[in-house]
Formats: C-alpha cells, sequence, structure tokens
C-alpha cells in the first residue's frame, strides 16, 4: 500500500513538474515597429506559474538564446515584479521559456543612479545610452547654479558617470561623449516647475533622494522636495524618476501638494537655444514635443522630447529660453510625463526628422505596450 501511495504521488509530482516545464510567456507586439524593450510580469504571479523562486534563466524558446531579467522591488525587501528585456518584431510574437536554476545568472548592468556629494550633491543617473543629472542643495546660491534637468551626450554603452565625476573633465570630449548641454535658469531637457501670473516658479533644489532600483535593467528612484511658499501658497513634491535599459527616455511621476489649493498650475520645459528658426514640432493630437537643437561649437546637435500622455497641455512657444508645456497638478493624481533626448555623434538619431519620427514612435509605443500572456 505504501509503494502504491508512493508511486501515485511520484506521478502526480512529475505531472506537476511536466505541466510546469511547457508553461511559457506569449509576448505579442501590437505595433508596426520593432521593439527592444522591458516587459514587467508581478512577482507572486510569475513564481506561482512557473514553479520558480527568485533563480532562474529565460530564453526565447525557439532558439534557446537566453534573455536579461530583473527583480523589481520598488524600494521593498521582496521583488514586486519580474522584468525581462525581450525582442519583438513588429507585429510579431515571441514565445519565452522560464527553467529553475541552482545559481543565479549574471547579467551586465545597464542602468545606475547615484548621488554625488563631491560634486555639490548632484544627483546622476544613466543607461548605456544616455546620462543625466539633476542638481542639489550645495550648488544653490553659486554662481554656477543651474535649475533643470541636465543631460550628458555619450557615445558608449559604458556606464561613465563614476569614471567621469572621478577625472572632472567632462565638459571636453575623450572619445565617450561629454557634457556641453547648458541648462542655466532654464527647465533644461525636460523638469517642470509651478507657473504663477505666466511666469515660471523655480524651487529650490531636491533635498532628499531614495533608490528604489538600481539596475541592471531599470533604476528607479525618488527625489522629494521640502514645503516651500510660492506665490502665496505653500508646495512639495516629490518626482519619481525611472530609466530602462537602450532606451532614450525617462519616465517621470511627479506628486504635488499645495495647502491652500487642489491643484496646481505647473509647466514642464525644454531649453531653446535662441535660434531664429527653431527646428520643433508639438503635436497636439499626443502631447508631444521635439526639438532639435542646433549645432554648439561643433560638439553636435541634441535633440529633446517631451511626452505627456495624460494630460492635454497647452504648448508655449512665446518664451526665447524655452519651450514650455503647462497643465495642472492634481493633489490627489500624480503628473506623468516622459523626457527624453538623442545625440546626433551617438549614431542612431541623426537628424530633426529623424527625432520627430522617433519620438512619434515612443508615443506609440507608450500608447501601445508589448502584450504579455502566461500560457
Amino acid at each position: 500500500m505504501q509503494k502504491t501511495t508512493g508511486f501515485i504521488l511520484a506521478c502526480a509530482l512529475l505531472g506537476v513538474s511536466c505541466a510546469q516545464q511547457h508553461r511559457n510567456i506569449v509576448i505579442s507586439n501590437p505595433t508596426d515597429i520593432a521593439r527592444q524593450e522591458l516587459v514587467s510580469i508581478p512577482y507572486a504571479e510569475f513564481t506561482t506559474h512557473f514553479g520558480v523562486d527568485s533563480v532562474f534563466s529565460v530564453k526565447l524558446s525557439d532558439s534557446e538564446t537566453e534573455l536579461p531579467y530583473q527583480l523589481e522591488k520598488r524600494g521593498n525587501t521582496a521583488p514586486e515584479n519580474v522584468l525581462i528585456w525581450v525582442p519583438v518584431d513588429a507585429n510579431g510574437e515571441v514565445s519565452l521559456s522560464v527553467t529553475k536554476q541552482d545559481v543565479k545568472p549574471s547579467f551586465t548592468t545597464q542602468t545606475y543612479a547615484r548621488f554625488v556629494p563631491e560634486r555639490f550633491d548632484d544627483f546622476a543617473w544613466e543607461n548605456n545610452v544616455l546620462a543625466f543629472r539633476m542638481y542639489g542643495k550645495a550648488l544653490e546660491g553659486r554662481p554656477d547654479d543651474a535649475q533643470g534637468t541636465d543631460v550628458w551626450a555619450k557615445r558608449t554603452e559604458q556606464l561613465i558617470i563614476d569614471k567621469w565625476y572621478k577625472e572632472g573633465d567632462y565638459h571636453r570630449d575623450h572619445g565617450e561623449g561629454l557634457d556641453y548641454y547648458a541648462v542655466g535658469q532654464t527647465l533644461g531637457a525636460g523638469d517642470f516647475a509651478p507657473y504663477f501670473d505666466n511666469k515660471i516658479q523655480f524651487t529650490k533644489h531636491y533635498r532628499g533622494y531614495e533608490i528604489l532600483d538600481n539596475g541592471p535593467l531599470r533604476t528607479t528612484f525618488k527625489l522629494s522636495f521640502e514645503p516651500e511658499d510660492i506665490n502665496g501658497q505653500t508646495l512639495s513634491s516629490t518626482k519619481t524618476i525611472s530609466l530602462d535599459a537602450g532606451q532614450h527616455f525617462n519616465k517621470i511621476v511627479v506628486t504635488l501638494k499645495n495647502e491652500q489649493s487642489n491643484s496646481t498650475p505647473v509647466v514642464i520645459g525644454l531649453v531653446r537655444r535662441g535660434e531664429s528658426d527653431p527646428q520643433y514640432d508639438f503635436n497636439a493630437s499626443n502631447s508631444s514635443l521635439a526639438y532639435w537643437e542646433p549645432d554648439v561649437q561643433g560638439h553636435g546637435h541634441i535633440g529633446t522630447a517631451l511626452i505627456v500622455s495624460e494630460n492635454q497641455p497647452t504648448f508655449i512657444d512665446s518664451v526665447n529660453t524655452q519651450f514650455l508645456l503647462s497643465t495642472e497638478v492634481q493633489n490627489d493624481k500624480p503628473l506623468v510625463y516622459y523626457n527624453g533626448a538623442a545625440w546626433n555623434k551617438a549614431g542612431q538619431v541623426t537628424s530633426a526628422e529623424e527625432w520627430k519620427m522617433f519620438v512619434e514612435q515612443q508615443v506609440e509605443k507608450i500608447n501601445k505596450p508589448l502584450v504579455v500572456k502566461l500560457k
């Protein structure tokens, strides 16, 4: 009787194991654009479906090519999501297999962020395409103080933040790129600010930070801004910024609390270079703004862009120093938008027309995400 029971139990366990081995992930692309990006699957659902814990491998079913993944924690100790980097052809579909492993696979780190106290409290972040930074408290009041988001032009897939800060000579190109993007007293490459009486009201720089995830495929962090009296209203805010491997755009989630009102007028901006005939395109139908900067001292052209897909902002082009998108932020509803950039010397985007098309495709990707099914 015991042998019979054991045999039945073994068969049952074998059946479960075989069923799990034949389960897969099917990812379909609803757009005409070939895509290489992250998909997100809730961790609990993923581990239950495939009978694995936190150590596994993911492969393309038809080629056995191993794909990198990340356990996204969002600042918690336990994983919340499984992020998988996957290539999918235009209007295509791929199937992925998942196998339990004894040793966790190692993947190249392609995103990174850190607080930079040695450079006046900068906060810098990057992926294998671009680097960005926000300015900190120690820079306030200095002659070289600046306000908005800075972007570093790079033409290497290597992470360069630590190296460039250590060498301290990142305003010259030594073969990897450089920081020649001038922010000054503007919103730079896509920052936001309160907007009262048709005037930008710059806040103090961030006062706190929290790194929620730091690679290898997605970096997410939160910057906090202390309460401040602006135009007779007490405002405080946070910015949660995410950057994925291989992407030109950050996702930014802004929460803003106004002690005197339920909503606050704000603008999101891109610095402009004062040319008489700027190359820009504002698409009111999808709330995107693309700008192709003129060449600066032979360093090349930087394209910058904004996408405010959940709001319908008003375009303001009457300010000589920057393009603005105005909208309102509700106390109980975060503002979600995307800011991005490209450098022509990196080779992927080399003209204003290409940048305009690139931004339009990014809008389509946001509006039509990859479809993920567990089978």
